[in-house]
């Protein structure tokens, strides 16, 4: 009998799960998806190069799947994986089954099915094993026990891939011509960006309101002090809005007697919570660990794909009875009995839970956590752990305590809470400080006053969504499901409609300007409960209950009609263009006869003369073409790491009101003397032109001499946002302000090599110095997009050429001991420039050398990643380093 392949999603699943299967099986990863829908230009070269499409055609060639022919796909190799599917496909061959043993969530099961379909050959041949996690035992069960690709869960993910293909592809156009270039729109995202759009106006449209409390400190006949604050006054809640009013309660506390009234203690219980699902796991590790949701999820599948935990995409909350009675044989070892319920703890999964395997737990519960996991793997291991153990421990018990205290007619009060026995949290503890001890106290004592603290507060707007409140707010109105969460949330930040900053989103005004949009032409795209039920008829297409192409028609019939409706005319009722807005009475300061707008596109905001709109001008080139920055003032472009809740609230405070809407009025600065206040709601088109000094207000800047004419460089702000220009008007040269705020280094000009031919034919390297140190790109870039890093024996042979500031790169070693060529690498960690080699098979060796600054040499290691049990080899100079250095100078003749 000959071999059987086994095909699974990563290289480092299929090492494990080769050594589980032994000599019979060959392992292989497909490294995810192996296909995706048909790109245009790809069909457009292939298919369609002097044939003329209409309009459906085109659309449908463009998508790579059409609504107008039963949903027909065109799927094709993705670009990156055809070495791959060529090996699969000869192992394929020769294999006399071949095992599907991809993940067993939807994504899984569809790149099962395209591998099948990829590789061909008889159904017989195939087998679709499932596993919920990486163990000798369950990859036994999974293999003794293969079943068939489930095609009710692969036309659910077909359905949500198709889906959201013609959202966006038919939906972005549409975009770019009522609002700007460049922008996007998908199923998902743009419901994701609507809540944080939402929650940004509840934000600016909240009017504070001032309220004061009042605290008392005082003293038992023990002499211990305590704090009590103002609850009540008579039979109502005490409220004082202004200062008299704090005041005047103030001096009649000052003449009270204060006598304990009434203690009221009460014993209570706090059951554990259940282990986790994805989302749960997901808001954890955001609060706890500081994780984003993206970064939770990379952890996760690494720390499963090493075996060491369950399926992390799941929404169930079981526990198998093996797992329960681990759970309880640790708890009984490190805890004792009395830690142990009686019986176990079972909880219940929500009705919408996607998959019937088990919680995200450790998959060898008994046995210590391998020394070679990382730090971020260590903590969330540990969190996962720590919430599975506790899962099935006794609940916390407690007494609380709360003591009211009378002074004339004014009550206070103090709460306390004693822990009498620690159950669970023990173990699992979010708040480890939760105990609050009074002092003794009893009925009819009177206390000693010390002092009354009154304090003026304002009242706070909603929170900001952080990713963890803003996954649960996903997850309570059914919006996604918890494996895709990440992807969102990434998504629409790379799109630029919200930004994370201190941890919570803003939404920006191009997010804020599409939303509208969207909101405006497409009801059900943009109505939470339409979405909720998309993702209930993915459920019940992956359950086999109804139709999956029924359902895309269904929904495709209802999206044409409004994206036809939107596609007319403002006035005929379609999508609002993006228009700008007129600022009445700025005249351009270049032509002088237009007024100044407010132009909002993707890359920010600015001003242009209304003159480029006149139309009496008839080429366009002789209309007045001046712009003007707008520089930010705008709370959400602070870039405070540490701004809190109150801090935004103080500034919020600060800002001008909208006399139109009444929301806050986000605030900029022309020029020294004239700074804009507008609206934060885009549709609403209220502003103040304010005219006064504003150069304190200006961000001077650094300045330095420009490295090309010697005049002195300043701060400026464009539509990319801030760069160093060069005074000299004649010289032109600009540098990037960096991320950490430094001006970044001057760069070298361009090297011309026309000897080093690119792959692509036709074009060759030109040597650019970039923000990651030096690299090779295509002379015809971006026409030829082809980079790679250069060659030390390059860099030797075109020494001439090169600025002598990069000649030490030259002295570096040109091959490894090996005899592997090295080549030139920037790390991101240190900025500096390195040197490391590859093999025959295009892998990093273990060979980096650095350039030793002090003592100008360079010094030979070992990488990390490779000697994880060897010590770094000794430092030695170049010259010391390569026994082919002599044929390295002849390479480089």
């Amino acid at each position: 009998m000959g071999k059987s392949l086994v095909i699974v999603e990563s290289p480092s699943k299929a090492s494990i799960i080769n050594r589980y299967l032994g000599d019979n099986y060959i392992v292989k990863a497909s490294v995810g998806h192996i296909r995706d829908l048909a790109s245009a230009a790809a069909q457009k070269d292939s298919k369609t190069e002097k044939k003329k499409l209409s309009k459906e055609e085109s659309l449908a060639l463009t998508m790579g799947v059409n609504p107008k022919n039963h949903w027909k796909a065109n799927y094709e190799i993705m670009p990156d994986k055809h070495k791959v599917v060529a090996e699969l496909k000869k192992l394929a061959k020769d294999a006399d089954k071949i095992y599907l043993a991809t993940d067993l969530d939807r994504e899984g099961e569809a790149i099962a099915w395209h591998l099948k379909e990829v590789l061909g050959g008889k159904d017989e041949k195939y087998f679709r094993v499932k596993y919920p996690e990486i163990t000798k035992a369950a990859i036994d069960k999974a293999f003794a026990n293969p079943g068939k690709i489930n095609m009710d869960l692969v036309n659910a993910q077909q359905t949500r891939r198709f889906l959201d293909r013609v959202v966006g592809f038919m939906v972005s156009p549409l975009l770019w011509k009522k609002v700007a270039r460049g922008l996007s729109a998908g199923r998902v995202q743009s419901v994701a960006v609507e809540l944080i759009v939402d929650k940004e106006r509840e934000i600016k449209s909240f009017i504070p309101e001032e309220y004061w409390n009042i605290d008392a400190m005082v003293s038992n006949s023990a002499n211990e002090q305590f704090k009590l604050s103002v609850t009540n006054k008579g039979s109502k809640k005490f409220n004082a809005s202004n200062k008299d009013e704090a005041y005047s309660a103030v001096e009649t506390l000052k003449s009270s007697k204060f006598t304990v009234d009434n203690i009221e203690t009460k014993k209570g219980k706090q059951s554990p919570l259940p282990p986790f699902t994805t989302s749960t796991l997901q808001q954890a590790a955001n609060i706890r660990l500081g994780f984003s949701v993206k970064k939770t999820m990379m952890v996760a599948q690494h720390l499963y794909e090493m075996g060491l935990i369950t399926y992390m995409r799941t929404d169930s909350v079981n526990l198998s009875d093996e797992a329960i009675a681990n759970a309880r044989t640790i708890i009984e070892n490190e805890c004792g009995k009395n830690y142990l319920p009686e019986k176990p703890n079972y909880y219940k999964s929500k009705e919408s839970a996607q998959e019937a395997h088990e919680a995200i737990r450790p998959s060898h519960p008994l046995d210590p956590l391998p020394a070679n996991v990382d730090r971020d793997g260590q903590r969330l291991f540990a969190l996962i752990k720590a919430r599975y153990l506790a899962s099935q421990m006794v609940a916390q018990e407690y007494e609380t305590t709360n003591v009211s205290v009378k002074a004339s007619d004014y009550t206070l009060k103090i709460s306390g809470k004693h822990i009498i026995f620690d159950g669970f949290k023990r173990i699992y503890n979010l708040n480890k400080n939760e105990e609050v001890l009074l002092p003794e106290l009893k009925v009819g004592d009177v206390l000693c006053l010390d002092e009354i603290i009154p304090s003026q507060h304002f009242t706070q707007p909603p929170a900001r969504f952080s990713e963890a409140t803003l996954v649960k707010e996903l997850e309570k109105d059914g919006i996604g499901r918890p494996s895709t969460y990440a992807s969102i949330i990434s998504t629409i930040q790379e799109r630029g409609y919200v930004n994370i900053v201190s941890g919570r989103f803003y939404a920006m005004r191009m997010g804020e300007i599409v939303t509208d949009r969207l909101r405006f032409s497409f009801k059900d795209l943009m109505d939470k409960n339409f979405t909720a039920s998309m993702e209930d008829s993915l459920d019940e297409i992956a359950d086999g209950k109804i139709d999956w192409i029924n359902s895309l028609d269904k929904f495709y019939s209802s999206f044409e009609k409004e994206l036809t409706e939107a596609q007319k005319p403002f006035d005929d009722g379609g999508m609002p263009e993006n228009s700008p807005l007129e600022i009445k009475n700025f005249k351009c300061p270049e032509c002088k006869k237009f007024n100044m707008a407010v132009q909002s596109g993707k890359t920010g905001m600015f001003l242009s003369c209304l003159g480029f709109y006149d139309k009496s001008v008839k080429k366009v080139q002789d209309r007045c073409h001046k712009t003007l920055n707008l520089r930010s003032l705008d709370i959400s472009s602070l870039n405070k790491s540490n701004l809190t809740d109150e801090e935004e609230a103080n500034i919020l405070r600060s800002r001008p009101r909208c006399e139109k809407c009444h929301s806050v009025m986000d605030s900029y600065i022309i020029d020294e003397k004239h700074k804009l206040h507008l609206c934060s709601t885009p549709n609403c088109g209220g502003y103040l032109m304010e005219t006064g000094v504003f150069d304190s207000e200006i961000e001077k800047g650094p300045e330095i001499p420009c490295e090309k004419c010697g005049s002195t460089m300043v701060l400026k702000e464009g539509r990319f946002g801030k760069y160093m220009a060069c005074t000299n008007k004649d010289c032109g040269n600009t540098r990037k302000i960096l991320k950490n705020g430094q001006v970044a280094p001057p760069k070298e000009d361009p090297v011309d090599l026309p000897e080093l031919e690119c792959k692509a034919p036709g074009a060759h390297y030109v040597l650019r110095d970039g923000a990651s140190g030096l690299f090779l790109a295509a002379h015809n870039f971006p026409k030829v997009r082809e980079t790679r890093p250069p060659k030390v024996l390059e860099l030797l042979r075109f020494k001439d050429r090169i600025s002598p500031k990069f000649h030490y790169l030259c002295d570096a070693p040109a091959y490894d001991a090996d005899g592997n060529e090295t080549e030139v690498r920037f790390s991101r960690k240190s900025k500096k420039q390195y040197v490391m080699s590859l093999d025959a098979n295009g892998k990093n060796t273990s060979f980096v050398a650095f350039y030793n600054e002090d003592e100008k040499k360079w010094e030979i290691q070992e990488s990390a990643s490779k000697t994880s049990t060897k010590k770094t080899t000794k430092s030695s100079t170049a010259k010391k380093s390569t026994t082919k250095k002599t044929a390295g100078k002849k390479a480089a003749k």
